[in-house]
């Protein structure tokens, strides 16, 4: 290096004698122990508990002037911080543990998009603990605040409880429903009562019943899916309102007693207990009814229906196919042709078929 750079000829011992004639030698006043300790500590209070040893000794001596030996940083940090050091050498990410007190302390409500281009809007909703689907619905729309709102307290009523909390994410369809939530516990003396009992977030931090929506295309929904396009790419639906309407009447019944058998499946069926959640594992419905056998309580209020009465619940204008007048003809091309209502997909595809025929679409 020296004679490529410089010139100079010089074999190695000659250097090292002439850097100690100099005065140059490795570091030798390194820094006291203890305040590399101490700044070690002060940095493991915030975003420095996730440095590895090589980054913390960077930091300590550009940010805080020390002199210090990087092994000794090393063995610092395993007195430190263990548990830091024994994430660290897992080398994969650490999700974060969901918690839960018990069954009705947060109900995850959210609507599921992968069939409305085809017309159906499906809603459903989750609870935290459990993992008991409350209510899985289809209909012609899932962005109406009335028709998510008649869901909630259809819920309510059957269960004769309100949750501590509700999560939804921050569409203006769940304005009505937080706005039942937050009245219905008004009056209640908990921590998260009145407006604390509703809370908005991120869908995709909606981790309940997101997690479920994933387990629920796997198993129900891409069938739907691939039968719905098939019919697209084979020309007969072509995404139109009037494709959509005759759609949903033919195929609405059918899916939702399909979503019936599906929410009744998943909570008499037993889970296993996750490493990312503090929930116990074991069926939903068990947990759900029965918190006490897994060391845990009913966090929901108890409602009486007088309560409920009070409330101004709408009723759905709205039809099944989602257009009155296309409703009205469809009926009467049902019984004036004497078709009957389909018992599955093959007999729903057979009518929405014979009926586009007769409607010319």
């Amino acid at each position: 290096m020296m004679l490529s750079l410089h010139g100079v000829n010089i074999c190695l011992r000659t250097l090292k004698s002439k850097l100690n004639e100099a005065g140059l030698y490795h570091i030798k006043d390194y820094s006291f122990p203890n305040c590399v300790s101490n700044d070690i500590r002060l940095e493991l209070r915030g975003p420095g508990q996730l440095f590895g040893y090589r980054t913390m000794w960077q930091v300590l001596k550009q940010k805080y002037k020390i002199r210090v030996k990087r092994d000794d940083v090393m063995n610092l940090l395993r007195e430190l911080n263990p548990r830091g050091v024994e994430s660290r050498t897992h080398r994969r990410f650490i999700r974060r543990t969901y918690h839960s007190m018990g069954p009705n302390y947060m109900w995850h409500a959210d609507g599921y998009d992968k069939l409305k281009p085809f017309g159906m809007a499906i809603l459903g909703c989750i609870d935290g603990f459990s993992r008991k689907v409350l209510w899985l619905e289809c209909g012609p729309t899932n962005n109406n605040p009335t028709v998510i709102a008649r869901y909630f307290m259809s819920c309510v009523r059957k269960l004769g409880v309100i949750p501590m909390r509700l999560r939804t994410d921050c569409g203006t369809e769940n304005g009505i429903m937080a706005a039942i939530q937050c009245t219905l516990r008004h009056h209640h003396s908990d921590y998260y009562a009145g407006a604390s009992s509703h809370m908005y977030g991120s869908s995709i931090n909606n981790q309940r019943i997101e997690s479920w929506w994933s387990i629920f295309r796997k198993g129900r929904s891409q069938f739907w899916m691939e039968l719905f396009a098939d019919l697209r790419e084979a020309g007969y639906f072509n995404r139109s309102h009037e494709h959509q309407c005759l759609l949903r009447y033919c195929f609405g019944d059918v899916i939702q007693k399909d979503l019936d058998e599906c929410a009744r499946l998943w909570n008499s069926h037993r889970i296993r207990r996750s490493r990312t959640a503090a929930c116990p594992g074991g069926v939903p419905n068990e947990l759900y009814y029965l918190p006490q056998r897994f060391g845990s309580r009913d966090c929901g209020f108890q409602i009486e229906p007088a309560e409920l009465d009070v409330l101004p619940e709408a009723s759905l204008s709205m039809t099944p196919c989602g257009d009155p007048n296309m409703q009205e003809y469809l009926d009467f091309a049902m019984e004036h042709n004497q078709l009957q209502k389909p018992e599955n997909w093959e007999s729903a595809s057979e009518l929405y078929m014979k009926l586009k025929e007769m409607a010319q679409l």
